[in-house]
């Protein structure tokens, strides 16, 4: 069932008792960052198949996670950390490229992984394991919050989630290795405490070594996640073109995008979420313009904002329950085979 799939009269009913039953038993409070309409909620219920008191304690574990993730929880990480400009970003990339980019024909989000270029030695040398995990999880917290919604009025309806392309050109087992465990854990915790966010994933440039890994891969993934996976080789660029417009498509991936003026597709930002910061932001100049034009001006400093983003409230993504328990623990990857 995806998010487009109409819902059946009890289907209505179950949604109705659900939104009632976990603000009467104080699990969701009118305001929470996790989001608190129809389309959040539909997704734990979705998650477990309309399971009433399974969605019940998804949301409930998820709650509590969100409370105290990375030692204080994750409205005051959102808060600290843009991850659209955060100190050595562009270092990062160059050794982990997860990136947000555009939108598919369908008006999903892009977000596009290159773990062929993936090397954790180098990575570390400019962000600790504890700050890069964080970056992760905000991120997921960022499409959850930001991404998805913003994407959805773009298109001027829900798109329902996000399509992730994963490049493995130049992957291997080596690489593997050190990457397992932070690609279980995000796994693990997009399929409990981000469900449903997922509408695609396509793995590209899959390497002759990539059986082996899947079995690994696949039984991290709940039945519905890899019901919307699809592996491909290096003939890939045609399946990619039908769903995704060559402008809005790096060059990278066979499409025409380049970002030449923003430092290149992965650092841009770009996509209807940036064009709206891009908008706030002009606003804002434009209000203190206005205020500094009829006031005198104050020997007193302003005061610093309380968060890095323009909150806009509805998010590595799965579906579904997860075989294994994230904790609120940064990931341990041995480097080593």
């Amino acid at each position: 069932m995806t998010s487009s799939t109409p819902l059946t009269g009890q289907q209505e009913d179950i949604l109705e008792q659900f939104r009632r039953q976990v603000f009467q038993e104080d699990i969701v409070r009118e305001g929470d960052s996790i989001g608190t309409d129809d389309l959040i909620l539909l997704r734990f219920l979705r998650a477990r198949k309309f399971n009433l008191d399974e969605a019940k304690k998804m949301i409930k574990d998820a709650q509590q996670w969100r409370r105290t993730v990375a030692g204080v929880g994750i409205d005051e990480l959102y808060n600290q950390l843009d991850v659209f400009d955060y100190p050595g970003r562009e270092q990062v990339f160059r050794s982990w490229s997860m990136f947000f980019h555009k939108t598919d024909k369908m008006g999903r989000p892009l977000n596009i992984e290159f773990l062929g270029g993936c090397d954790l030695t180098e990575l570390y040398k400019h962000i600790t394991p504890e700050k890069h995990w964080e970056t992760i999880v905000t991120t997921t917290e960022t499409l959850a919050r930001k991404i998805i919604p913003t994407a959805s009025r773009a298109a001027g309806h829900d798109i329902g989630g996000v399509f992730i392309i994963v490049d493995l050109k130049g992957f291997g087992l080596s690489q593997f290795w050190q990457v397992k465990s932070l690609v279980q854990a995000s796994f693990q915790m997009s399929q409990d405490y981000y469900p449903e966010t997922m509408a695609k994933l396509a793995i590209v440039n899959a390497p002759s070594s990539f059986t082996f890994i899947w079995s690994f891969v696949k039984p991290w993934l709940a039945k519905e996640t890899a019901e919307k996976v699809d592996v491909l080789g290096s003939d890939y660029q045609d399946v990619l073109l039908q769903l995704v417009d060559a402008e809005n498509l790096p060059t990278t991936l066979g499409g025409k995008c380049t970002c030449e003026h923003a430092g290149g597709c992965d650092l841009s930002g770009a996509g209807p979420w940036r064009d709206e910061r891009l908008a706030r932001s002009a606003q804002a100049t434009n209000d203190t313009i206005t205020v500094d034009t009829r006031t005198e001006p104050s020997s007193s400093s302003p005061s610093e904002p309380t968060s890095k983003h323009e909150e806009n409230h509805g998010s590595l993504v799965a579906d579904g329950p997860s075989n294994v328990d994230p904790g609120t623990n940064t990931p341990s990857d041995d480097i080593t085979p």
